[in-house]
Formats: structure tokens, sequence, C-alpha cells
């Protein structure tokens, strides 16, 4: 009897701190849509560019900020890969809509490199997720939303060749015994 009652009283707590939980998600969820209007609603006053501009990066911030809020759910490492494609995607879309004020190869350019940082981002988070689920850790990770990419190892060191003065000039003269240098043979 007193297990049955240990169980149910178990099961009350459960289901109390799910309610608890589930509460606290959706006052998350409704305090980012409040936020995301806001700065669409500033979005408003700005033309041309500037308003496009403006309507990316509020919706980078809405699309970063849901991100972060499914990895305080579940810290798994593939709910934080899906966080580290939202901000590369975020910022992709930032970098794009500033390519808009200019035009011609000067766009084409900018565009390109936009897509090239993108591509880099999602190439680290990707390298980075796949070393933290084989066992490598949490280390240089950031749940904190700092919109930077992850940070990258530096090259394992190599030996370096020995220094050889350049073939255009001639070799320094050596000093001869009596301390005057001598004169380069040629």
């Amino acid at each position: 009897m007193k297990l049955k009652l240990t169980l149910i009283a178990a099961s009350l707590s459960l289901a109390g701190s799910a309610l608890v939980h589930a509460q606290q998600g959706q006052q998350q969820k409704d305090s980012i849509d409040q936020q995301h209007k806001a700065a669409m609603e500033k979005c408003d006053s700005l033309q041309d560019n500037a308003k496009a501009i403006c309507k990316a990066e509020a919706d980078g911030q809405k699309t970063i900020a849901q991100a972060q809020a499914k990895v305080s759910e579940r810290d798994t490492p593939k709910v934080r890969l899906d966080m580290e494609k939202s901000k590369a995607e975020a910022q992709y879309n930032i970098a794009k809509a500033k390519c808009g004020d200019q035009v011609g190869d000067a766009k084409k350019a900018c565009e390109k490199e936009a897509k090239a940082s993108h591509d880099l981002s999602v190439a680290q988070a990707e390298r980075q997720s796949l070393t933290q689920s084989s066992g490598g850790g949490s280390s240089g990770s950031s749940a904190s939303g700092g919109g930077s990419a992850p940070a990258q190892q530096a090259p394992a060191p190599t030996a370096a060749a020995p220094a050889q003065p350049p073939a255009s000039q001639p070799p320094a003269p050596q000093p001869t015994s009596q301390g005057q240098p001598a004169q380069p043979t040629q």
C-alpha cells in the first residue's frame, strides 16, 4: 500500500513539473514573439533597403532566440547544431540584405562572399557537432547566443624549412681573421 502511494505521489510530482516546464516554454515563446513584433514595428518607419536589412535582423533575432529556447529545453548535439545553423542562416540573410545597396558586379561579389561565409559557418558547426557527439565534450561551445561562429582550432605545428637567403642577393661576406670583411668572390 505504501508503495502505491509513493508511486502516485511521484507521478503527480512529475506531472506537475512537466506542466510548469510547458508554461515556461510558452512564456518564452510569447516573449520572443513580442520582441519580434516590436522590432518589426521599428522597421516600418524605414524605407528601401534599410527596411529590408532591419526586417532581416529582426527575423534573425527571432530565429536565433527560438533555437536557443530549444537548446534550453533539450540540450543535445543535434539541437545545438540546429541552433548554429540558424545563426548562420540569420547572418547570411542579413549580409544578403546589406548587399542590396550595391549594384552590378559589386552586388554579385557581396552575395558570393555572404554565401561563402554562410557555408563556412555551417561546415564549422557540423564539424564541431561531430566532435562533440563522438566524445569530444562540449569544449568551445556556447549556448549564450553571442552570434559568433565557433572558434577555429589552430592548425598543428609543422616543421619549418631552414631559412635560405633570397637567390637574388649574394651571400654576406664573412669576416677574416683580422676582423675586416672579406671581399665576396664571384
